[in-house]
């Protein structure tokens, strides 16, 4: 029964972390245990555990009295973390086009192979391949730089970006981006061996998606709970609290 209910709760919680990437489940939306637990045909104990989980992942926030929604994010966390990884990112792929060698420039060439003919939509909606794939090709670009601390720091902030990634699509209505295009631009910059153009483009890269999220959020106007303009938050338009 133990195992049943362990089962249960991970099919919930891949469900929600899914619908919650593809911008069904939107930023700031009350998540609430009757509703779900009736529409997964599982017991609410089955439906906390799998948003408890979500919650260690930062993708659900819980708050006393008020349960589960999905989290909102702030206009702060986005500007410092992007420009965290502008500084960051780029230097270490700087390093890894001037002490990449030939087995590293391969791997990178492979691995945008790859992403090229995998589809970032499926019937319109984002595919999940894609995203891995994605993630496995900017890796590969940064793991030529020969520091395991910079690539461990670099990744880490990758990670932490991996919700803005989902949502740029769904929440940020980027729909006119060719980012196929920037990446060929950024493999062949490092191919190439040019270093500073490699690094100026990832940058770019980086902050595009931020910007998509900046529009929404700023065209919201939700105030948060900061005082400032960059304390502002955006949430799911017209959904109830």
């Amino acid at each position: 029964m133990a195992v049943e209910k362990v089962t249960r709760a991970g099919a919930v919680y891949g469900q929600l972390r899914t619908e919650i990437f593809q911008g069904d489940l939107l930023p700031g939306q009350r998540l609430r245990l009757v509703e779900l637990a009736g529409r997964f045909a599982v017991s609410q104990s089955v439906v906390r555990e799998a948003l408890t989980r979500l919650a260690g992942q930062r993708l659900v926030v819980a708050t006393p009295q008020q349960g589960f929604s999905v989290m909102t994010l702030s206009l702060r966390h986005l500007n410092e973390l992007t420009e965290a990884r502008t500084e960051i990112e780029p230097m270490v792929f700087r390093l890894s086009v001037r002490r990449g060698d030939i087995k590293w420039e391969a791997q990178a060439v492979a691995a945008h192979h790859h992403l090229a003919a995998t589809s970032l939509l499926v019937d319109g909606r984002a595919n999940d391949e894609w995203f891995e794939v994605h993630e496995q090709f900017h890796q590969a670009l940064l793991e030529g730089c020969g520091n395991d601390q910079l690539l461990s720091v670099a990744m880490s902030l990758r990670d932490a970006a991996a919700i803005y990634r989902h949502w740029s699509h769904p929440v940020g209505h980027d729909y006119e981006r060719d980012v196929a295009r920037e990446h060929e631009a950024i493999l062949k910059a490092a191919v190439d061996r040019d270093a500073d153009r490699a690094a100026g483009l990832l940058a770019q890269h980086i902050d595009r998606t931020a910007e998509a999220l900046r529009d929404v959020a700023e065209g919201e106007g939700a105030g948060g709970g900061e005082a400032g303009p960059d304390a502002k938050e955006f949430g799911a338009p017209g959904v109830p609290a």
